[in-house]
């Protein structure tokens, strides 16, 4: 397990203010107390660790105790104001369930942990303004400041059929005024939950702090709707107050998204330790609501992902922060092997239910591609109607994961390789049909198309492999997609992992690395457990 954690596991929601202070990675995210699902009384938990990796549970940071947070303390961003002085604003809903914005400082600066908060007496700073329903009005970002000094956030919205991003500002960051236009809207989409707002440099994977504007970078907006986080990339013109995209939502399977598997109401920060934007995020269950009620949890957390933006400039790359190779064990590896159509070869030596995977492979003859016209197709619904088991010139290839001996159950993971009217388009699928025998299971299909040329590098893959939670990175992070499986038979040492190829033409690994994963330790109500390294599913080993 690695920051869905601790003690506080049933009910986990969405992230609320990640960061780094004094030497320590703070994660607060939404914790229903009396529940394993959302409702009302929702506080902050709080958990805190030194690498990323191991984590000890806080005490709750902010629970509903006052009239504007008199129902629940929902989702907010933490800030670090100049003097290291970290703040944290939030939504509360207040006794007539309407969204206010609230601030909180914590009790003892000099403290690390920042095990206490004090709740600004004269909140709420911020309430819904005109023409916004109470409840289309949350989850504040992390703040920045502006060359004049100016403190600008943002909160997520819905307002005349379009979702937006509110922009308010603010000199002392108590009093705050909303500015006339929205920072960014659009007609195609819904509310925004949990926006994020940061700058992305062009020429370097470091991350840059929340506050920089100068010409060496891009913006990222990002926002949470349908089910999804999507985002866009474009400018910041900071004397209009406007984010001007280089391409607008659409409404449609092109729009960009952080993960197109189950990935929801992420947060970013910047690590000022080494330098990089840190990004984590909510995947949900794909069980019932019975079950989750039964084991008294749901919700947990994806292995925190190092962003920056791809030397294209068109898309963000994602990729596991390095911590996580620290809990790398029993190491096998292949190269050079030749995939025939209808091969399959197990990847053994490894507990293949607690996994890291990388994947690289070649493909000849690329003209004898199949033709595909990528402007009129899902993604994901190629994958789902083209699954694991139907066959087509180069692919699927990839990796069954969780699976029996006999692949009754099995987790595909898979490309395919096209060719359109310009150049050829890799498509990523995750192919969870077979993931169990269950059949009162989402087994939804996910798919993307990865933005690589094979004919310029090698089609790849690593994939995390945790009992309940499968995160796969495609084309060296350029598409990544999270699924939740929930296998019968193939769990523990009863799992396998299988490289294959299904398509017609062969395909070479050129290089498989693959790893048993240690796990993480997490100090949960004053007792130190050892989990399975990423957030749990079904591990026998979880006991709540």
């Amino acid at each position: 397990m690695l920051c869905s954690m601790l003690e506080h596991v049933l009910d986990y929601i969405s992230n609320t203010g990640p960061m780094y202070y004094k030497g320590v990675y703070h994660l607060f995210y939404q914790y229903n107390p009396n529940s394993a699902w959302f409702g009302d009384g929702m506080v902050w938990a709080h958990s805190a660790s030194y690498d990323l990796i191991n984590w000890f549970g806080l005490d709750h940071a902010l629970v509903p105790s006052e009239p504007f947070d008199a129902i629940s303390c929902w989702s907010g961003s933490a800030t670090i104001l100049p003097g290291d002085k970290p703040v944290i604003l939030y939504t509360g809903i207040d006794a007539n369930y309407n969204q206010v914005q609230n601030l909180a400082n914590p009790k003892n600066e000099s403290d690390p942990l920042l095990v206490e908060w004090v709740k600004y007496s004269r909140n709420p700073l911020m309430t819904p303004p005109d023409g916004v329903k109470g409840d289309n009005f949350r989850d504040p970002t992390t703040a920045w400041q502006g060359p004049d000094g100016t403190w600008k956030v943002v909160i997520g919205s819905y307002s005349n059929s379009q979702g937006m991003a509110i922009l308010y500002q603010s000199q002392d960051f108590v009093h705050w005024t909303m500015h006339r236009d929205p920072l960014y809207s659009s007609s195609k989409t819904e509310m925004w939950e949990c926006p994020d707002f940061f700058p992305v440099s062009i020429n370097s994977t470091n991350g840059v702090d929340t506050s920089v504007e100068n010409p060496s970078v891009r913006h990222v907006m990002k926002a949470s709707f349908n089910s999804h986080d999507y985002y866009i990339v474009g400018t910041y013109v900071t004397e209009q107050e406007r984010f001007l995209p280089d391409a607008d939502f659409t409404g449609t399977s092109s729009d960009l998204r952080f993960d197109y598997g189950k990935f929801y109401a992420s947060k970013s920060f910047f690590d000022g330790k080494k330098n990089r934007r840190i990004l984590c995020a909510w995947v949900n269950e794909s069980d019932s609501m019975e079950d989750d009620l039964k084991k008294g949890w749901s919700g947990l957390q994806s292995i925190p992902r190092q962003i920056w933006l791809d030397l294209n400039g068109k898309q963000l790359v994602q990729w596991p922060v390095e911590e996580l190779n620290s809990l790398r064990d029993n190491e096998v590896y292949v190269y050079d092997k030749q995939l025939e159509s209808g091969s399959v070869f197990e990847v053994s030596g490894i507990t293949a239910s607690q996994a890291d995977i990388e994947i690289m492979f070649e493909l000849p003859k690329l003209e004898e591609a199949e033709f595909i016209d990528t402007s009129l197709v899902d993604p994901q619904l190629i994958c789902d109607k083209q699954d694991a088991s139907v066959t087509g010139k180069f692919g699927p290839f990839g990796l069954l994961a969780l699976a029996t001996k006999d692949l009754t159950e099995q987790t595909a993971i898979f490309f395919r390789v096209f060719r359109d009217h310009k150049d050829y388009k890799v498509l990523m699928c995750s192919d969870q049909k077979r993931s169990s025998l269950r059949n009162e299971l989402d087994k939804t299909t996910y798919g993307a198309f990865v933005d690589i040329d094979p004919q310029r590098e090698m089609v790849s893959l690593r994939t995390l492999i945790d009992h309940s939670i499968i995160e796969s990175f495609g084309g060296k992070g350029r598409s990544v997609i999270t699924t939740r499986v929930y296998p019968e038979l193939a769990i523990n040492d009863e799992a396998h992992l299988f490289a294959f190829n299904n398509g017609s033409l062969s395909v070479r690994v050129s290089r498989l690395n693959a790893w048993s994963m240690n796990k993480a330790q997490i100090i949960a109500g004053g007792k130190l457990k050892l989990y399975p390294r990423i957030s749990r599913g079904r591990s026998k080993e979880y006991d709540p």
